[in-house]
Order: structure tokens, then sequence, then C-alpha cells
């Protein structure tokens, strides 16, 4: 069993879960710097001192470290974000702050003396704090041409540095988070379904700008979209909940219709239709839409089920809960693990859109215990990330048999980080332990688990051996 020549093997990370330096060198603050208890607690009004994502696991100070032992393991790819409000504080200035540019400049000359090539995320969950306060994030169009200015600001920085981007990522989460997702300040349950899918409409346009903008200036480079994957199966052969999955496919599949295809489906017109959504969608929109992207990449978790039956078990995941498969069992953090969703997944996205897939995140958070080995070294045996790991792996290399072009896989959290969705440590993901807990302490140190030097023989036998 092997994988294809020249495929991408790396891992992920995001800039607010890692990099720290939240104030540091001209950098202004984000969204997350005022949500100390994660994507599902409430914002504050300034930074506060328990919000680890401040510090994160200090990658800013770190990170030839990091990236050094990223290559280490082998990484071909490594993808990373640009946080927005590092090179624009506010968002909304007219000029970018250099001290902000020249630190990614560091960091991609780093990978690139390793060889291993970016994978670089524009907006990964990090609106800059003022558009939220200002302009109630992408509720408000205006964003468009901030984030125009700053994508232009960027692709011309390292246009010699970068040739694989994504433009927003999981960017159909916005329907279940939209203040993570879309920096829109209104609270969910005040959100009307209007100004929601208006806020779609403007990330939508705003990300075929991109790559519009992206080609224009560096047409090497490639473009792609990034989605939450979620595998939904009908509870039970009922017609009727065969139906419940497609319509709740159809609420995240539109997303990637519209990266891919480069107009709205047919069903989502229906449903504005049926809701009475009537979206303001300015001349130029539709033609801007029709810049569609090379690839598309996606984040894979975890399945879910759907039913129309009522009083069933729930079950939690990736920023979206669903129903409980009750043949599936689950991580300490209730994400059920399903290997085989992987490939239905694979299978899925490129019988719809026949264009290259590229999985940059999957992991298994999980509560690692730092021991001491037989040589005296700090490790953790974390047998189980492997297995979860290899088991998806696997089925990696099954769609890849069924004829699914994959171009690479990056694991989530490579090195270990603040959770996006509990602002937690201890919820790790890495094959890199990094000492700090929930309440702050710890000393930062890096230290190899055991799944390290597995990984390292995955990317050095390119699968042969998982």
């Amino acid at each position: 069993m092997t994988f294809p020549s020249g495929f991408l093997w790396g891992g992920a990370v995001a800039a607010n879960q890692c990099e720290g330096a939240w104030n540091i060198d001209g950098k202004g603050p984000s969204i997350q710097d005022v949500t100390p208890q994660g994507v599902m607690g409430p914002m504050t009004a300034q930074p506060t001192e328990d919000n680890l994502k401040l510090t994160g696991i200090d990658f800013y100070h770190r990170y030839k470290e990091d990236i050094k032992l990223f290559a280490e393991m082998g990484f071909k790819i490594f993808r990373t974000s640009i946080a927005w409000s590092r090179i624009f504080p506010n968002g909304d200035e007219p000029h970018p702050n250099e001290a902000g540019l020249a630190f990614y400049d560091a960091l991609f000359d780093e990978c690139h003396k390793y060889g291993i090539e970016p994978l670089v995320t524009l907006s990964h969950y990090e609106t800059p704090l003022h558009l939220t306060r200002e302009y109630n994030g992408w509720a408000n169009r205006v964003l468009i041409s901030f984030y125009a200015r700053y994508v232009t600001t960027v692709f011309t920085r390292y246009q010699h540095k970068v040739k694989y981007w994504l433009t927003f990522n999981e960017i159909n989460s916005v329907l279940h988070h939209p203040l993570m997702s879309g920096g829109i300040e209104t609270p969910k349950n005040e959100l009307s379904q209007q100004d929601l899918y208006q806020a779609v409409h403007h990330e939508l346009v705003a990300s075929a700008l991109a790559t519009k903008i992206g080609r224009e200036i560096m047409p090497q480079a490639k473009f792609g979209c990034m989605v939450l994957s979620l595998p939904i199966y009908p509870l039970t052969p009922n017609p009727d909940d065969v139906m419940a999955c497609m319509h709740a496919d159809h609420r995240n599949d539109f997303f990637a219709d519209v990266h891919v295809r480069g107009y709205y489906p047919g069903y989502m017109k229906r449903y504005f239709r049926e809701q009475g959504i009537h979206l303001q969608i300015e001349e130029d929109d539709i033609q801007i839409l029709t810049h569609t992207v090379d690839f598309l990449s996606f984040s894979y978790y975890f399945s879910t089920c759907e039913t129309v039956q009522t009083g069933v078990d729930g079950a939690t995941g990736n920023l979206i809960g669903g129903v409980k498969n009750p043949h599936l069992a689950a991580s300490e953090w209730g994400w059920q693990i399903d290997p085989q969703g992987l490939r239905y997944i694979l299978n899925k996205y490129y019988d719809r859109y026949q264009i290259p897939l590229f999985i940059v995140e999957n992991g298994l958070g999980a509560k690692d215990v730092l021991i001491t080995d037989s040589a005296g070294e700090p490790t953790v045996n974390d047998d189980y990330r492997i297995q979860y790991l290899r088991e998806h792996l696997e089925q990696v290399h099954e769609a890849i048999l069924d004829g699914v072009p994959v171009m690479g896989y990056t694991t989530w959290g490579c090195i270990d980080l603040v959770s996006a969705s509990t602002a937690q440590l201890s919820k790790r993901y890495g094959f890199i332990y990094v000492d700090r807990d929930d309440d702050g302490k710890g000393s930062l140190a890096r230290y190899k688990k055991k799944s390290f030097y597995w990984y390292q023989n995955v990317i050095h036998s390119n699968g042969v051996e998982l």
C-alpha cells in the first residue's frame, strides 16, 4: 500500500491557537482575544488574563524550533494561517503593519529552509475585533473591500513564497457560529436568517474575489476553499430520514457548490424563496462568483445521523452536532469516530465536483499524560492517536484506489495548541507535547510523543508503513 508520488504529508495549525503575542509588534486584537472560553463562550469587553490564546504555545517566538521538529518528521507541507489583525491591526486601515508582514516572511523562509511548502489560510476564525464591533463583521458588505485589500497585500508580499492558499476556514460553520466564523456580533438567537445569509453572500463573494486577485498576481499558485465536512447518515431506512439527510447535506454542500461551480444551486434558491430571504446581490457579484477554486479542502473528524424522530440521543462534534450513531464509539469529548466516513466523504466530493481534494484537518483530541521513558526522556504513549490516524489513513488510501485524486493530508494540531471549541490546552492533538496546562502554567517546553516517530515513518515510507 502506497500513496501517490508527491503526496503532501504534513500538519496544520491556526495562528490564533498557537502564535500568542496578541499585542506584540503592532498586532491588533481579534475576536479570539476576547473569547476566553472558546467558541461556545461569551465575549469580554477586553482581553483577559484567563484567555490561553493570548500566549498560545508562543509559536510567535518559537517557530524556528517547531518548524525544525516538523522537518524532522519529514513534513512536505505545513498549513498555518495569517492573523489578519497582525497585518491590518483594525482591519480597515489603508496601509499594512510592516512588522506583521515581516513575521510571516521569516516564518515562510524557515519552512523553505527545510523544503516545506506553506499552505496558508487567509481567514481562520480571527476577524479583527474592530471589524466586529464597528461593522458587525461579515453582515456588513464593506468587509469585502477590507478583505480584498488584505489579500492583495499578502498575495503581493508572499507571491514567491506561498503557492497554496485557502480563503476561509470551514466557511460553512458560519451558519452555526456566526461570531467565530463571520465576526458577527449580533447574538445568534437575535440574528435573522435574512441577515445571516446576506453575510454568507458577502463571504462567498469575497472568497471568489480573493481567488480572482490571487490568480492575477500569481497565476502559478493554487487556490482552494475549505469546508467543514460532515457525512450524514439516515438513522433509519425511513424515506423521511433520508430526506432529512438530503436537506442537512444541502445546508453544508451549498458553500462548496458555489466555490466549485460558481453559482447558487437551485435548492438554495428554493430555500431562500420559501424562507422569505431576499439577498442583496450587486451587479458584479454574479460574475465574481465565477472565479472558482482549483481544489476543495476540508476538515474531517466525525459523522452524524439525521432523523425525523423526536427524543433521540444527540451527538456533539466539531462545531456542529447531530443525532448519535449507535454503531460508533466516541472520543473523550464525545466526537463519534468513523474512519470509513472519510472514504465516504472523499468519494462524495469527487463524484460531485471532479476536482482535486485536500484533507487539511483530521485528528484526535485527547488528554495526554506526559511520562518518562526508559531512557529518561519525557514522552507520551499515545497509541490511541496512532490507531485513530492509522485507521483514517487506511480509508484515505481506499479512496485513492477508488480513483479519488487526493493532494495531501495535514493532521490537525500537529503540535499541541489551544482548542478552538473549548479554549483548553488539555485537549491535545499533536505529535509534539507542549508543557502548558489549562491554568496557563508550564515551561512551554516541547517533547516528542510516540506518535511523532510513527508519523515520521509514515511520511518516510509514503504511507507504506502505517
